[in-house]
């Protein structure tokens, strides 16, 4: 099939070597370019969307303001201010009005913060309190609150001393840690803990009222009591059970990533869920929010033992077709857009969306969609005025909802068939449009042994920008990413066979785009706003139809060594392709120079990739020094190449979009491969996830395969498989490459290489 749509493609886009294929000499020939001349792509239809407009965007509230890897927003208590805390460890204020041009530097701890949240007298005592991580050294349970004191809270700047700590409670970490801090208005302090026990609560600790994880915890910071720095307050609902920690408030949590209180005192939560749901719960003293019996309202460990009262339900659940990683926020009271008065504004951290719901006091009476970003959204916050905030992690930005512009785009006029779209003059064979150019990659995403064929469109006589600079400012974890115009269309087609090892027995399944799309006013988050889509197709192999918002589920038999096993394949959702073709990997993840610099066949023309689209004009400007010149990543499938670059390049290539600074992964280390291992924070890390019953398990064990997680999780199926998303299917293949390479990391030179192919200096 490869070899057709090469040669149909040849008299599609012009390529050299036409004349030598017609003279009958099929052996491919190298030219130093694989395409005579740049042939404008025109007929394409892919334009607009098919889903209907949201009725809000983002909008940057504080457009001069920019904040290092924010986690917290909150209202400086008697002042018109509110304060950032950034993950490192700084809290910094500003004035809340839209032309603020600065903020201040209250207070830097110097380590890692999660939860902020002031004292209701802070404008007379200066009190704010902090949840931490310190190092195991000075305390083994690892989380922490602390008070600090601002010695001048009615005068600014605010400042506090980060030697006036003072430490009020404390409980383990492992995992998911919890943090979010708020005061109630009862005047106590409530705190999320979070399981503490890594994938699927190994340690079983949400049910269990014995220990202070998997819960909401509620203390009395004005006074202390028995030998503690805080007090229990009296009605709390476990005081008097038996072995109970009496500070719990709720418990049955996995991790609840940010609660509010509204003003009527209503306690919101935000629950990360784990396989299939992201759950948003309204909080009662004393309720079981089922953890790790149910999943939401779904059973996840049945036979688990349960605690003393009722599992309690959601007030609404997202399937992680919708949501991944949920982020409570807060009910709106601000007039500024009235028909949001009254809406739980929360949001979403991996898709960035947002959207809101209201409640009667009885059940949901509303529950839609308000804004699609492309957002880190990883906190809300709310001013004096009822105002919501949420907070970008990664951009470093304030951001608020406005109404949404009018759009004239109509839904109507989306392709819903992929012979509709006009990137192919014959959808059945597969044939490129003119102007449609085929693409490879030097280091594949594995997909469950699907074949994939690629397609690069750019409309008319646009140009990409050509990004000169491998690392910007050597900054760990980051990488280049070409610029694209709008409405290019990335495309890629996945295809089984159904008996591996003939290709007669090959059935597509599903062609993907990734549409570049100008999104008016969104001009202040830059130019990279992709969206996907996938086209299902048929079971007579001559069009895809467009899938709906949702994901799909399909099983196939496929037959190999005469035997037959089932497998499923997921056409993901529009969500799910956020997941990965996400800010932080540059969207688009193999359209780029380390991927792309790599000799392609363009039907009996072999010539490499870079340097064709710099011979037709393909770039903005002309690239400064030939291909050779640039680093590129090694093909893990050849056996010929260096094992530890086809190590490093498969990390690369199938895990750094999520492990990567802003990439989404729970774990903090990086896998992109111009890092040298050293860098990554891998090398004999401790698992923060669990450790699946592995002995002196780390991420990488130098030497030692047994011991290294990010083996054994690639061997996995079902809970605590790696990757995570999009793969029910081990690569065998893969797991015997990195086991020997993971052989060889005890050498001190491995170590400190990189796993991309230098270019020539």
């Amino acid at each position: 099939m490869g070899n057709r749509i090469g040669a149909l493609g040849t008299i599609a886009i012009g390529l050299l070597g036409l004349a030598a294929a017609n003279g009958g000499d099929t052996a491919p020939k190298r030219r130093a370019s694989g395409l005579d001349k740049r042939v404008p792509w025109t007929s394409s239809r892919v334009h607009g969307t098919p889903d209907p407009a949201p009725p809000f965007r983002a909008q940057n509230a504080f457009p001069k303001l920019r904040f290092h890897e924010p986690l917290v927003l909150a209202q400086v208590p008697g002042l018109p201010r509110l304060a950032v805390a950034e993950r490192p460890g700084r809290v910094l204020t500003f004035d809340n009005r839209r032309d603020v041009a600065a903020a201040e530097l209250m207070l830097d701890i110097k380590r890692p913060v999660y939860g902020m949240a002031f004292h209701p007298q802070f404008a007379t005592n200066g009190y704010l309190y902090l949840t931490s991580i310190v190092d195991p050294a000075e305390s083994p349970r690892g989380s922490r609150i602390s008070r600090f004191t601002v010695s001048r809270p009615d005068q600014l700047p605010l400042q506090a001393d980060a030697g006036s700590e003072k430490v009020i409670f404390e409980w383990p970490s492992g995992g998911h840690n919890g943090g979010c801090l708020q005061f109630g208005p009862d005047g106590f302090l409530y705190l999320a803990t979070g399981d503490g026990s890594g994938i699927a609560d190994q340690l079983e600790t949400g049910q269990d009222l014995t220990d202070l994880l998997g819960a909401i915890v509620r203390i009395d910071v004005d006074r202390p009591a028995g030998g503690r720095d805080y007090g229990i307050p009296a009605d709390n609902p476990f005081v008097d059970l038996a072995r109970a920690r009496p500070e719990i408030y709720s418990y049955g949590h996995r991790q609840v990533w940010r609660f509010s209180f509204d003003r009527q005192g209503r306690l919101w939560a935000g629950e990360v869920g784990q396989d299939l749901w992201e759950m948003i719960y309204l909080v009662q003293k004393g309720g079981n929010y089922g953890w790790s019996v149910q999943e939401g309202a779904h059973p996840f460990r049945p036979e688990r033992k349960r605690g003393p009262t009722p599992i309690l339900t959601p007030l609404v659940e997202h399937p992680h077709s919708d949501f991944r990683s949920i982020t409570g926020g807060y009910v709106t009271e601000s007039m500024r857009i009235p028909e949001l008065r009254g809406t739980y504004i929360y949001g979403d951290y991996d898709t960035g969306r947002i959207w809101g719901l209201k409640y009667d006091g009885k059940s949901v009476s509303e529950h839609r969609e308000l804004e699609d970003t492309q957002l880190r959204v990883v906190a809300f916050g709310q001013d004096a005025a009822g105002e919501v905030f949420f907070v970008d992690f990664a951009g470093g930005g304030i951001h608020w909802l406005v109404p949404a512009p009018p759009t004239v785009e109509s839904t109507d006029d989306f392709p819903r068939k992929l012979s509709q779209t006009g990137l192919f003059s014959s959808t059945r064979d597969l044939t490129p449009a003119s102007g449609v150019i085929p693409y490879s990659v030097n280091s594949e995403l594995w997909s469950d042994g699907a074949i994939k064929e690629r397609y690069l469109a750019v409309p008319g006589d646009e140009k990409i920008e050509f990004d000169t600079v491998l690392y910007p400012n050597g900054a760990p974890g980051a990488e280049p990413g070409w610029r694209f115009p709008h409405d290019t269309v990335l495309v890629k087609t996945f295809s089984l066979e159904l008996e591996p090892g003939k290709p007669e027995s090959r059935r597509r399944l599903e062609t993907r785009l990734l549409h570049h799309k100008h999104m008016p006013g969104t001009e202040e988050y830059g130019d990279q706003y992709w969206l996907g889509y996938t086209y299902v197709w048929n079971d007579e192999q001559t069009d895809a139809e467009l899938l709906g918002p949702q994901g799909l589920d399909r099983k196939f038999t496929i037959r190999e060594r005469g035997a037959s096993r089932e497998q499923t394949w997921h056409f993901p959702s529009r969500a799910e392709c956020t997941l990965c073709h996400t800010m932080a990997a540059k969207y688009a993840l193999g359209v780029n120079t380390l991927q792309m610099n790599r000799d392609h066949n363009y039907g009996g023309v072999v010539a490499n990739q870079l340097e064709t689209l710099n011979h037709i004009g393909m770039f903005t400007e002309p690239m400064p020094k030939p291909a050779s010149n640039y680093p590129r990543l090694a093909d893990y499938r050849d056996a010929s190449q260096d094992l530890h670059l086809r190590a490093r390049s498969y990390l690369h290539s199938n895990c750094s979009h999520c492990h990567r600074k802003w990439g989404g992964g729970n774990a903090d280390f990086i896998l992109l491969a111009s890092l040298s291992l050293k860098e990554t924070g891998i090398l004999g890390t401790r698992a923060g996830q669990g450790t699946f019953d592995i002995p002196e398990a780390r991420i990488l064990q130098p030497g030692r395969p047994d011991r290294s997680l990010i083996l054994a999780r690639m061997g996995k199926l079902g809970l605590g498989r790696m990757p995570h998303v999009a793969s029910t299917v081990v690569d065998n293949d893969a797991l015997q490459l990195l086991e020997a390479w993971i052989r060889a990391t005890h050498s001190a030179e491995v170590r400190e290489r990189t796993g991309v192919i230098p270019g020539q200096p």
